[in-house]
């Protein structure tokens, strides 16, 4: 008797629609906070002397580390504030995303790459900013 391999239970996701995820997030990521910093001047990706090669590169490794802390702090910290975010309807993740946002900063000058948020009030603005972008862009490219 042939067993057929479609019939299986239901597992956890399958390794390739989670690397497609985290890239596609990465992706946009990217772009969001290239249009983000293109906005706010308190936002720089790079040295301003520097070549344009070397800034993509910069804002793909910052993109990178914000996929890795949205991915991996975003979700903790969205948890435990669950309460402020229902009694504050939702203003509470501006403030989550702005510190996420610092977070990535402070991350990356650990790392010596350069990026820079000049102020709370700029990471909020940017904040704003990469979710917008990641929304329009999850509107037009979104496969579910």
């Amino acid at each position: 008797m042939a067993v057929d391999r479609n019939d299986k239970a239901p597992t956890a996701p399958d390794t390739i629609d989670v690397m497609t995820k985290v890239l596609t997030s990465w992706l946009g990521n990217t772009a969001a906070i290239a249009v983000a910093a293109w906005l706010f001047a308190g936002i720089s990706i790079g040295n301003a002397a520097g070549d344009v090669s070397r800034q993509f590169l910069t804002l793909v490794v910052v993109a990178a580390v914000f996929t890795v802390v949205n991915l991996v702090v975003g979700p903790i910290v969205k948890t435990l504030s669950l309460p402020f975010i229902i009694v504050t309807l939702g203003l509470a993740l501006l403030v989550i995303n702005a510190l996420l946002l610092l977070l990535t900063e402070w991350v990356t000058d650990k790392l010596d790459v350069a990026f820079g948020v000049t102020g709370f009030w700029v990471a909020v603005g940017g904040a704003i900013v990469i979710s917008l972008v990641n929304g329009g862009l999850r509107l037009f490219f979104d496969r579910d």
